[in-house]
């Protein structure tokens, strides 16, 4: 899997930065991320505190994780389907 170069800190506190007076531009320049990136973020994280963010990374993955364990329970269950419906 892809390492992440950015914490949830680091973004939270880029997004801080880019809300001073210095252009979007020089902030996404100084921290090499490019101005889609910042938008990115912007839109997903804007309104948050660092205690919701990192709540919500929480969810995200605990919502991964169940989605790959019903995908598995489906899989498994569409082959003991087929199993029982051949006669022996």
């Amino acid at each position: 899997m892809k390492k992440k170069r950015h914490s949830l800190e680091t973004i939270m506190r880029i997004l801080r930065q880019a809300e001073t007076d210095q252009s979007i531009t020089a902030v996404c320049r100084e921290h090499e991320i490019t101005e889609q990136t910042l938008y990115r973020w912007r839109r997903k994280y804007d309104k948050m505190d660092l205690s919701d963010a990192k709540r919500l990374k929480a969810l995200e993955e605990e919502n991964r994780r169940l989605k790959s364990i019903v995908a598995d329970q489906a899989l498994n269950i569409a082959v003991l389907k087929e199993v029982n419906s051949k006669k022996w």
